[in-house]
C-alpha cells in the first residue's frame, strides 16, 4: 500500500525536475495550476493534498494531449457522483486503488474509463515493516545518480537533482451539490510488492519507470484505457532504508522523517553504491552556500550521515548465512 509520501522540492524545482518532451520533441516544463496551494512537506498523508502531472487536455478541450500540468489535489478521491455535501461523509478509504479492482469498482471505474489518469509524485515513500516489537518505518524511492549530488544550475538548463517518484494514479472531480468550487482529488494505484520490498509490506504503489511510461499513462487521448492499464506492474527499480519513528507522527515535518539510521547499531555497514549517493546528497545540502535557494534539494540532516543502511537484499541474506555456515561448530560439553 502507499499511506505516506515526502515531496520536499519547492514548487519552482518541482517543475524543472518533471521537465519532459512533447508530441514534437520540444523539450518542455509543466506549468503549475494553482501553484500556489502547494506545500512541500516530508510528511503527506492522506486528506493532505499533493501535486499530481496530467494532461493539459483535462483543463483545455482544445489542448494537446501529450501537455502536461502540474495541479496540488488533495489525497483521497472523492467520485464525481457522490451526492452529500462534505467530502468527509464519506464512508471509505479511497487513498489507495488496488489494480485488480480498478475497473470493477465504482469509485474509480467511471474515471478511469473517462481518461481521468494522473501521475503522483514525490521523492519517496514510507512503508511500515511489521516486527514484534512494533512496526519498522522505511524510505523507498527510485535509484539516484551522481548527478543527484551536484548543485542545480539556475534557470532552464536540465535538472540534475533528485529523481521524482512517479506513482500511477486516478484522479476525479467533484463539485458541491450547493454549488462552489470543484475539488480535484486522486488516490494511488496499488500492486503487489516486487520481491526486493515484499519483506517490508505486500503491496506496494504502481510506479512508472521512464517518461515514456508516464506519457502513455497521462496521453490518455492517444492511449486508451486498455493499453494504459498494462503499465500497472511492480518494479524492481528501487531502493529503499530504514528511518526512524519521527515519521510515524503526521505532525513531524523536518528532514528526520528520511534521514537513514541504522539497524542494530553494532553491525558493520557497508557503503553500497546508493548510499553513497545519499551521503554525498546527505554532505552537500549541509555545505550549500547561504546563496542556495530553499527547498533546491531534499535537506537531510547531518547527525545521521554516519549511519547509512544498505539496501538489503536476497543476495545480502544468502551471504550472511554463509558466513554463519563457515564458522566452526561449537564443541559439546561431555557428559
Amino acid at each position: 500500500m502507499c499511506g505516506r509520501t515526502a515531496c520536499s522540492l519547492g514548487a519552482d524545482n518541482l517543475r524543472r525536475a518533471c521537465a519532459y518532451r512533447d508530441r514534437r520533441g520540444r523539450h518542455r516544463q509543466p506549468e503549475w495550476v494553482r501553484g500556489e496551494r502547494y506545500q512541500p512537506s516530508y510528511n503527506k498523508g492522506p486528506q493532505s493534498s499533493g501535486p499530481v502531472l496530467l494532461s493539459r487536455r483535462h483543463l483545455h478541450q482544445d489542448a494537446d494531449s501529450s501537455e502536461r500540468v502540474l495541479m496540488d489535489m488533495r489525497w483521497g478521491l472523492v467520485p464525481s457522483w457522490f451526492k452529500q455535501d462534505n467530502p468527509s461523509k464519506l464512508q471509505f478509504n479511497t487513498s489507495n486503488c488496488r489494480s485488480d479492482t480498478m475497473l470493477s469498482k465504482s469509485s474509480y471505474k467511471g474515471a478511469l474509463l473517462k481518461g481521468k489518469r494522473c501521475v503522483v509524485l514525490a521523492d519517496g515513500f514510507y512503508e511500515w515493516q511489521q516486527q514484534s516489537g512494533g512496526k519498522q518505518p522505511y524510505f523507498i524511492y527510485f535509484p539516484q545518480t551522481k548527478d543527484a549530488m551536484d548543485k542545480e544550475t539556475e534557470g532552464d538548463e536540465e535538472w540534475k537533482g533528485w529523481r521524482l517518484l512517479t506513482m500511477a494514479g486516478i484522479f476525479d472531480c467533484w463539485e458541491p451539490p450547493s454549488g462552489g468550487e470543484m475539488l480535484y482529488t486522486y488516490t494511488i494505484i496499488t500492486v503487489d510488492a516486487s520481491k526486493d520490498v515484499s519483506f517490508i509490506h505486500h503491496r506496494m504503489p504502481a510506479i512508472l519507470d521512464g517518461d515514456e511510461a508516464i506519457r502513455k499513462w497521462l496521453d490518455f487521448a492517444e492511449v486508451p484505457t486498455q493499453e494504459a492499464v498494462k503499465l500497472i506492474q511492480p518494479t524492481e527499480n528501487i531502493v529503499f532504508h530504514p528511518v526512524s519513528t519521527f515519521v510515524n507522527n503526521i505532525r513531524n515535518n523536518a528532514p528526520e522523517c528520511v534521514a537513514p539510521i541504522e539497524l542494530g547499531a553494532k553491525k558493520e555497514v557497508k557503503a553500497t553504491p546508493s548510499n553513497k549517493v545519499m551521503l554525498g546528497w546527505l554532505k552537500s545540502s549541509q555545505e550549500g552556500s547561504p546563496q542556495k535557494k530553499e527547498n533546491d534539494l531534499p535537506k537531510w540532516t547531518s547527525q545521521f550521515i554516519h549511519s547509512p543502511s544498505p539496501k538489503k537484499t536476497s543476495a545480502d541474506v544468502l551471504q550472511q548465512w554463509l558466513g554463519k555456515q563457515g564458522q566452526p561448530a561449537a564443541k559439546k560439553r561431555k557428559a
